[in-house]
C-alpha cells in the first residue's frame, strides 16, 4: 500500500471516538482511506457509519486524529475542511433546483474564486465545469434546471459539484438509495470513472451495489471497526454474518 499514500491525498484515522453525552457514538476507531480506490462503509443501522463521516468533516466533534495532507481534520472547522480537499455528499441531493446544471457547477466551481471573480459576468463555461459536465454525463442538460433531474441524476450533479471544487477525498452517503437499476449501474461506473488518484468512501445499504463496485470494504458495527478487506474477505467473515443475521446473508449470497 506504499504507493497511494505518496501523494499525501489520503486520510489515516486513528482511535477516533465521539462522545454525545455520554454515549460513545464511536469508540477508538482507527481507518486508513487511501486513494485509487473505492472504499465502502457498510454495517447495520446505528453503526456509526455517518457520525465517522461527520466528524471527518466539521459537523461533530471528535476526540483522536484524522490526518489530511499533513493536518488533523477533527481540528478543523468545516468549511476550512472543504477548502483542504474534503468533500460530501447526504442522503438526500442538496442541489439548488431553480439553477440549471450548468449554474449549479459554476457556483461550486466559485467556491475557489477570489470575491471579485465572483462578481465579474461569466461569458464562457470554463474549461473544467465543461469537463465535469462529460464526466458526469449531464452535457445534454446542461441548461435545464436542476430540479427537473431525475433522482439519480442529481446525485450525478451532487459529485459534479464536488468535482469543480477539486475535491480530493469525497464522503458520498447512501448515494445509490432509491435509484432504479440502471442508476446504479450509472453511478457505479462513474464512481470508477473518478476514483483514480481520489480517494472516494461510499457509505452503502445496497449490498448488490457493494459487491459489484467496492475495491475494499470497512464493516462497522456498534461505533467500532468490526472486519475490513475486499468484498471476498468479508463475504467470508463469521462475525460479519453474524452481525447481519438475515441481512447479510445478503452479503454472503451471489445473487
Amino acid at each position: 500500500m506504499s504507493g497511494p499514500l505518496v501523494s499525501h491525498d489520503y486520510v489515516e484515522v486513528r482511535d477516533l471516538t465521539v462522545d454525545f453525552d455520554g454515549f460513545k457514538a464511536i469508540q477508538g476507531v482507527d481507518v486508513t482511506f487511501l486513494p485509487g480506490r473505492l472504499h465502502f462503509l457498510i454495517g447495520p443501522n446505528g453503526a456509526g457509519k455517518t457520525t465517522l463521516v461527520d466528524a471527518l468533516t466539521g459537523l461533530s466533534r471528535g476526540t483522536g486524529s484524522a490526518e489530511f495532507r499533513r493536518k488533523d481534520l477533527l481540528g478543523m472547522k468545516a468549511h476550512e475542511i472543504v477548502h483542504l480537499g474534503v468533500g460530501r455528499t447526504f442522503q438526500t441531493a442538496s442541489v439548488f433546483e431553480k439553477s440549471s446544471v450548468l449554474q449549479n457547477l459554476d457556483i461550486a466551481a466559485g467556491m475557489h474564486r477570489k470575491a471579485l471573480g465572483l462578481l465579474l459576468p461569466r461569458r464562457t463555461v470554463p474549461e473544467r465545469v465543461e469537463q465535469v459536465l462529460e464526466t458526469i454525463g449531464l452535457a445534454a442538460l446542461a441548461h435545464r434546471p436542476a430540479g427537473i433531474l431525475a433522482h439519480g441524476q442529481k446525485q450525478w450533479l451532487e459529485i459534479g459539484m464536488l468535482l469543480v471544487q477539486d475535491a480530493r477525498v469525497m464522503f458520498l452517503d447512501e448515494t445509490v438509495a432509491g435509484m432504479s437499476a440502471d442508476e446504479r449501474e450509472g453511478t457505479g461506473e462513474l464512481l470508477r470513472r473518478i476514483a483514480g488518484e481520489r480517494t472516494i468512501v461510499v457509505i452503502e445499504h445496497d449490498m448488490d451495489f457493494m459487491r459489484s463496485y467496492a475495491d475494499f470494504v470497512t464493516v462497522m458495527h456498534a461505533g467500532k471497526v468490526l472486519a475490513e478487506g475486499t468484498v471476498s474477505e468479508i463475504q467470508a467473515e463469521p462475525r460479519v454474518q453474524e452481525v447481519y443475521l438475515g441481512t447479510v446473508a445478503e452479503v454472503g449470497s451471489n445473487g
